[in-house]
């Protein structure tokens, strides 16, 4: 057999090179060196100047500094800290491009209608029938479905649970005011009967895929509303629906989510029995809330206390 190729040495930190040149930095370097260490994030997205003020440092000790951990320079160093940070650091790169072509309230308003309008035409383009066939199998069969959406996939993920109440016998939204000790706690009650459905998009929550793991783990079925096939999600998911999600203002475009949301909802109503008779029900509970109801019943209206 031919010698294997030797291993591509791994990629030096700027943690491992602040290390290693610890002893011959001056003051001023030193004073860099413990603010990128405490703020790496910020030190890769703000230019030299900044940097340099924020430490109280001049500019030239800044590009020095760079040089003295074994880098030709700040843009360098910039280059170094954003490796790792690539998912975190998009939306604010992008944002970055979008301000350095300002225009006005009205083209803000229809660049986003249109990106939303975009992001839709491609989830539906890509949307597989198999997939949603079978999500919607998952929760029409499930003993109880679980919801689970943390950060800005929590209201989704309210808005998922509400919708499929109607529909279904038992529905628990894990994203409460509890946090993730709640959805935590909830794990043992799962089975193989029940669906947990959990809302992830880039940047990815650790918690939220750390308690799908916890229920792929326990073997509850896991249909996971997320990005694609790379997402954090898609290995723990027996189900999956993905959107996307491109923005140039936020992290991702919520209305795609929201449209995939209400899409799913709509099949579930259409394959579960009873829709009409529990909708009759709803709107017959909700009647003495819903304004001009008691001019066309003709009854007095309740007074709010």
């Amino acid at each position: 057999m031919p010698p294997s190729a030797p291993a591509a040495p791994e990629p030096v930190t700027i943690g491992a090179r602040i290390a290693r040149a610890r002893l011959q930095l001056t003051p001023s370097h030193q004073q860099i060196a413990d603010y990128v260490l405490k703020h790496p994030l910020q030190a890769a997205t703000v230019p030299i100047d900044e940097l340099a003020a924020a430490v109280g440092v001049s500019v030239a000790t800044a590009n020095r500094f760079a040089r003295a951990i074994g880098l030709d320079g700040y843009p360098r160093l910039r280059a170094e800290l954003v490796k790792g940070f690539e998912a975190m650091l998009a939306p604010v790169e992008k944002m970055r491009v979008r301000l350095e072509k300002p225009g006005s309230a009205h083209d803000a308003f229809m660049a986003v209608l249109d990106e939303s309008q975009n992001n839709i035409a491609a989830t539906r383009a890509a949307l597989d029938p198999a997939a949603c066939a079978a999500a919607v199998a998952a929760i029409a069969g499930a003993r109880r479905v679980y919801v689970l959406g943390y950060g800005s996939s929590g209201w989704l993920a309210g808005m998922l649970a509400r919708g499929l109440d109607l529909h279904c016998e038992s529905v628990h939204l894990l994203a409460s005011v509890a946090g993730t000790t709640d959805g935590a706690r909830q794990l043992p009650r799962m089975g193989a009967a029940d669906l947990f459905i959990v809302i992830s998009f880039p940047r990815y929550l650790r918690d939220s895929v750390a308690l799908a793991r916890g229920a792929h783990e326990h073997g509850v079925p896991v249909l996971a509303l997320t990005d694609g096939p790379h997402s954090p999600l898609a290995p723990l998911a027996r189900h999956c629906l993905f959107a996307k999600t491109e923005s140039f203002h936020a992290p991702n475009s919520e209305a795609t989510v929201l449209a995939l949301i209400e899409a799913l909802i709509s099949a579930v109503a259409l394959h579960t029995r009873g829709t009409v008779q529990n909708a009759a029900r709803m709107t017959e509970a909700v009647l003495p809330w819903l304004h001009g109801a008691a001019r066309a019943t003709g009854s007095a209206p309740t007074p709010s206390e």
